[in-house]
């Protein structure tokens, strides 16, 4: 839809081309539009054309130039004739296609010369993507044409009844054992399952991959490539079904798209039924393996249309919007030249309003989408293997960011769309990106972190028995006040009492034997005072376990200890918490604080900090106080603030209390204000909110990439 004339007409304007002989053309409907693919068979790649383009290209021969061809096409229908811009553009990007030939012998050399330039951005394209890279290695087509008689009657509705029936079915069993399901994910990283998760993997792979070869096969598509492709380095079986584009129903195209997904889904299903009836071993560790590939990992990662696998192609064929990548890209390219660059002949490719407002959101959420993905990868492979991860982030931070750098300035320097534009397009460039990076660099921005922490009476103890015994007698009362020194419970120790009688008789022995020595031996009188000495001690020792045995209040309070009731008789071993203090004079909330955050708390720059109670939302509870502990601790303050009791610190599988967190952390130390609409209760659980000055987003954001690589890679 560009203007009727061009000032590069002249460049083409005499060329004698037409489309090469083994071009084919099949008819589509998009939303109602005609549309034509070409599909060239010598490199299994497909184009889609417009009607208007598809009647200039049918008039073409060797014997008529462009410009006869063109005027032509203007006398029969100057309505909906293309202009002589879009003739420039057509036969450029089939030129560049290799789809063109010129009638004369030495096109035949220009035909491969262009091939092997073709071949060579392919492979430089590759290169770029080598977490993506595929390599192919045969042609599956005869062979998928022999057993399509027989695959293809599962590609039916009997097939599709069948397959409903069997989903249903696990779906049911998955159901009745989720809990044991959730259970064994946890070892599913386990090195000794490493071999079984990539063992399923390649399987699920091999039978999504044939999903869609023998759905592409079943509605007269061919495939003729099989290979494998390095996901993230790691090699997984792949088809190229693409000739599936060329089928004039939309819902045949998607059904393609989704048939690997739904041989995915089946194959779980078996799984399920295999893992359901079978007991820990091999088999039911591989099945587990498969069911986690095939309904969770794959279905969510090959669904999602922001990257550009069975979603995207779906979601394209659904919405009849071809090319839904490079649609988005020229919308977001449009929307520049027109708004900012000045090029009032830039065209959209949106046929409507809604569309270009779903282009331009697809367009930039594909591309924040792709680097958080590529980001969690490289993060990912670098915990395991930082080489790698190095090398990753390196051609990646190429290739997403190095490479359209340089095409992009590429474009502003040399483009012909920007030829009457190109001062004010390169002066936008340069000033948004001054305004950009001084806006991220000096404009401060007020923020805040969190941190989750525990309501802790002021005072308060806990109890724990200070020595081995078992427990006889309760002399208090859970939920009752009791005073310092009163007697909480009370412990026996058989053994203690018979270590006592032991040591009063040796201390007899060592005394009657002191005082014959004063008569009869004096010169054994001082290492019998040191033997006595020592006895006197292990006495007073053995003294305090037997006072021990009765265990009393550290401080006054409410007697807290509502499971002690039910380890009447139990053997309690020292240490063992028995149960808290609890005081009224006040309450404090005691916070975790990363290693990370400690230090903008250390600056002394806390504006305001608040703290939310759980189960009170809404309600903010004022700070009188703030106390920072300037040491690394390693003991939460409650499990409740760890990973087992639902918290949200990571702690350690070896501590059965839960207690001891995975990295040091800092304690913060609050008094809070009593306020009459929040109720405090020891022990409830909440988060202080701080509030720091503020600060521009560039530093901030280079202080957490810092800390980042010191947390994880010590770099």
């Amino acid at each position: 839809m560009s203007s009727i004339f061009s000032e590069s007409w002249y460049r083409i304007a005499h060329q004698r081309v037409l489309l090469r002989n083994q071009v084919h053309m099949r008819r589509q409907y998009f939303r109602g539009e005609k549309w034509y693919v070409l599909e060239d068979p010598f490199t299994n790649q497909f184009f889609r054309i417009r009607p208007e383009a598809r009647e200039f290209l049918v008039r073409l021969r060797p014997d008529r130039t462009v410009e006869e061809v063109w005027k032509e096409c203007l006398d029969h229908d100057p309505e909906h004739a293309p202009g002589q811009e879009d003739v420039i553009r057509l036969l450029a990007q089939l030129y560049h296609g290799n789809l063109l030939q010129y009638g004369l012998p030495e096109d035949s050399v220009k035909l491969f010369e262009r091939y092997k330039k073709r071949r060579s951005k392919e492979i430089r394209a590759k290169w770029l993507s080598i977490m993506f890279m595929r390599i192919p290695l045969l042609d599956p087509d005869a062979f998928l044409k022999r057993s399509l008689p027989y695959v293809g009657r599962l590609i039916s509705w009997p097939g599709a009844v069948i397959w409903a029936l069997m989903v249903l079915v696990a779906m049911k069993v998955v159901v009745d054992n989720f809990s044991a399901l959730v259970d064994q994910s946890q070892g599913i990283l386990a090195p000794s399952n490493l071999f079984l998760l990539y063992l399923a993997m390649v399987f699920i792979k091999i039978l999504h991959e044939f999903g869609h070869a023998y759905a592409c096969r079943k509605f007269g598509g061919e495939v003729h490539v099989m290979g494998v492709m390095l996901l993230i380095f790691t090699p997984v079986p792949y088809m190229d079904a693409t000739s599936s584009w060329a089928f004039r129903s939309r819902w045949q195209r998607a059904f393609v798209g989704a048939a690997g997904m739904i041989v995915e889904v089946f194959v779980a299903a078996l799984a399920a039924l295999v893992w359901a009836n079978t007991g820990p071993g091999t088999i039911n560790s591989l099945a587990y393996n498969i069911i986690f590939i095939a309904s969770v990992s794959t279905v969510l990662f090959n669904i999602n249309p922001l990257l550009r696998f069975d979603g995207y192609y779906i979601l394209s064929d659904l919405m009849e919007i071809p090319s839904l990548h490079t649609r988005s890209t020229r919308q977001l390219r449009h929307l520049c030249e027109y708004h900012l660059f000045g090029f009032v002949k830039s065209t959209s490719p949106a046929r409507s309003r809604r569309e270009s407002i779903f282009l331009t959101s697809f367009g930039v959420l594909s591309g924040i989408y792709k680097i958080i993905v590529f980001t969690a990868i490289i993060l990912f492979i670098a915990d395991k293997f930082l080489l790698a991860g190095l090398l990753m982030a390196v051609l990646c931070i190429f290739s997403l960011g190095v490479v359209p750098l340089i095409k992009f300035g590429h474009y502003l320097v040399h483009s012909p769309t920007l030829e009457r534009t190109r001062l004010r397009a390169v002066g936008v460039v340069a000033g948004l990106t001054c305004c950009v990076v001084l806006f991220l660099q000096f404009v401060p921005f007020r923020h805040h972190f969190r941190a989750p922490g525990i309501v802790k009476s002021q005072p308060y103890a806990e109890v724990s028995s200070q020595s081995d015994g078992l427990l006889i007698e309760l002399t208090a009362t859970g939920g009752t006040r009791v005073a310092a020194g009163d007697i909480l419970f009370r412990l026996d120790n058989p053994d203690v009492d018979h270590l006592l009688d032991m040591v009063n008789a040796e201390w007899e022995e060592a005394e009657a034997r002191y005082r014959r020595a004063m008569k009869e031996a004096s010169a054994d009188l001082d290492p019998l005072a040191v033997y006595l000495e020592a006895i006197r001690q292990r006495h007073e020792h053995i003294k305090q376990r037997q006072a021990d045995l009765l265990v009393r209040a550290p401080i006054s309070g409410i007697w807290v200890a509502p499971e002690l009731p039910d380890n009447i008789g139990s053997w309690m071993v020292r240490g063992y918490p028995m149960g808290s203090v609890v005081g009224t004079e006040g309450f404090r909330f005691s916070a975790v604080i990363s290693q990370s955050q400690a230090s903008r708390l250390f600056d002394g720059n806390i504006r305001k900090s608040l703290v939310r109670l759980r189960g009170q939302s809404g309600k903010t509870v004022t700070i009188s106080h703030l106390r920072i502990i300037p040491a690394e601790q390693s003991i939460l303050p409650s499990a409740a603030l760890g990973w087992l009791a639902g918290g949200d610190i990571r702690v350690t599988s070896s501590d059965a209390q839960g207690r001891l967190a995975a990295e040091p952390f800092f304690e913060v130390v609050a008094s809070m204000e009593p306020t009459s609409s929040v109720s405090f209760f020891h022990g409830q659980s909440g988060v202080i909110r701080f509030a720091l000055p503020g600060e521009p987003l560039l530093p901030r954001w280079m202080r957490s990439f810092r800390q980042l690589l010191q947390k994880r890679y010590q770099l």
